[in-house]
């Protein structure tokens, strides 16, 4: 059973059963069932009473003697239900009371066969059925007293789970109402104090980062021009090198500014509708070696970080695979689909997940091209717009890069 307050619930229930329980049991343990009592009742009652065969005046008398004081309608009836002594109002059996007069609110029969009817209660009538009664509506008034309480206990504890949801799902900003002063209340203060805590260190690094790249323009700047001054006096491969380099900082500069811009803003800035088989189309004409198949296919986004997407993809199979690079596109009812594979080893099983992370890279590669963020903003831009990217085994022994992206139309 996944709902709490269903367990608190049925935890009460369980707790009130047990209750009755027990107290039948000290009922039996401390002087007899009730029925017992009752029966004994009938046969005190009996022995007060003449016997059955004595004259209907002695009986008469007997029970008025009995039931002195008792301003009640009280009938002595014989096995058959035919009257002996009656007191007020004649009483009949309930069965009998159908077809006339009144029905007695208590009866007790006595050992040798005969009944005494009374308008009021005397003793334990029918005990069995008081005692379920009993039980039966004690269990009702809890448990309707209970739920309401139970409830706004476990209400209170599923708009916290929301609250953690949404901060795991990136929204930074998620705090729960502070409702009450009891341990549930002091967890949502401890939530929003660390939600806090955790949106201004996020914040910092953000801005800490964004900051130090924009600082790094500066002197690349400065790089970029000495290169250009020195490039008679230089070496050309010296020179060449420099350049590399340069661009090589430019490129992890910007994809640092990116990935951090990604993370400050949960949905794209702008969206409008993307072709994107062309704009596949018009990527892999840019790589030698690049074959691209598939079907149309429109979806709502950002076509500048949809074509980063795409072109990181192509790099990193041009960087770190074999040519030739294969890239299919079809489509689901729901999404469409982007693989792109190529004719290198694979990668690792156990690194298959760990290739998305910034800057990792598998040990014992030999190749350092790139700036080690490819992968990791394909992955971002991807969830950006509602999808996803994997890294999956091809069939040949091969990896190939799965993306996939909701075909959600912009209206």
């Amino acid at each position: 059973m996944s709902r709490l307050y269903l367990r608190f619930y049925l935890t009460l229930l369980v707790c009130l059963v047990l209750f009755a329980l027990a107290g039948t049991l000290v009922m039996h343990r401390a002087g007899g069932p009730v029925s017992q009592a009752s029966e004994a009742l009938a046969r005190v009652v009996q022995n007060a009473l003449p016997p059955a065969d004595a004259p209907l005046a002695e009986q008469q008398a007997a029970v008025t003697r009995l039931v002195s004081g008792l301003s009640a309608n009280v009938s002595l009836l014989r096995a058959d239900g035919t009257p002996i002594a009656t007191i007020g109002m004649p009483l009949r059996l309930r069965h009998a009371a159908e077809h006339g007069g009144p029905s007695p609110a208590w009866v007790i029969r006595l050992p040798d066969g005969r009944c005494l009817l009374a308008s009021v209660p005397i003793g334990f009538g029918h005990p069995a059925h008081v005692l379920l009664l009993a039980l039966v509506a004690l269990a009702l008034l809890v448990a309707l007293a209970a739920y309401p309480i139970v409830r706004r206990i476990t209400r209170r504890l599923e708009r916290l789970e929301a609250g953690v949801t949404a901060l795991g799902t990136g929204n930074l900003g998620a705090r729960v109402a502070v409702e009450g002063h009891d341990e549930v209340a002091r967890l949502a203060e401890r939530f929003n104090d660390a939600a806090a805590r955790i949106e201004s260190l996020v914040g910092a690094q953000r801005s800490l980062l964004a900051h130090a790249s924009h600082e790094l323009r500066t002197p690349l700047a400065r790089i970029r021009m000495a290169v250009e001054l020195m490039k008679d006096a230089a070496e050309p491969r010296r020179k060449a090198g420099l350049e590399r380099d340069v661009a090589e900082l430019d490129a992890l500069i910007d994809e640092i500014l990116l990935s951090s811009r990604l993370d400050a803003i949960a949905t794209p800035a702008t969206t409008e509708a993307i072709d994107l088989l062309a704009l596949l189309a018009e990527e892999c004409a840019q790589y030698p070696d690049t074959t691209l198949e598939g079907e149309a296919a429109v979806i709502a986004g950002d076509g500048r970080l949809l074509r980063r997407l795409i072109r990181n993809l192509l790099d990193n199979a041009q960087k770190h695979g074999q040519a030739p690079t294969t890239v299919r596109l079809h489509t689901t009812p729901s999404e469409a689909v982007i693989r792109v594979s190529d004719a290198g080893s694979g990668v690792p099983s156990s690194d298959r997940e760990r290739v998305f992370e910034p800057f990792y890279r598998p040990a014992g590669a030999v190749s350092t091209r790139g700036s080690g963020l490819g992968l990791a903003l394909v992955r971002k831009i991807a969830r950006h717009h509602g999808g996803d990217a994997r890294c999956l085994e091809s069939g040949t022994g091969a990896s190939a890069f799965l993306v996939t992206l909701p075909i959600r139309l912009t209206s």
